[in-house]
């Protein structure tokens, strides 16, 4: 199976949702109905985007990495600094 940039880039964005969600709980910064909402949304998009017909799977990828800056916005209260 070849693996292009796209492919991890969804990958790295499953990843990092996963783990953000994780981190958040752990943190107390997540509530479990704020928990239960991200998630709902999760599989909203994850199972009705590769239904689409034509393209809709594409779109998996990227809603998902939205998600996960909604998430570095809950969990971390805005962008982390880098510097």
């Amino acid at each position: 199976m070849i693996v292009g940039t796209p492919a991890l880039g969804a990958w790295i964005a499953q990843f990092a949702f996963w783990v953000l969600l994780i981190l958040g709980v752990f943190v107390g910064e997540l509530s479990r109905r704020t928990v239960v909402v991200v998630v709902a949304l999760w599989a909203l998009g994850y199972f009705a985007l590769a239904r689409v017909p034509t393209y809709g799977g594409v779109f998996v990828a990227p809603y998902t990495a939205l998600l996960d800056v909604a998430l570095v916005w809950l969990v971390f209260k805005g962008d982390p600094r880098l510097t």
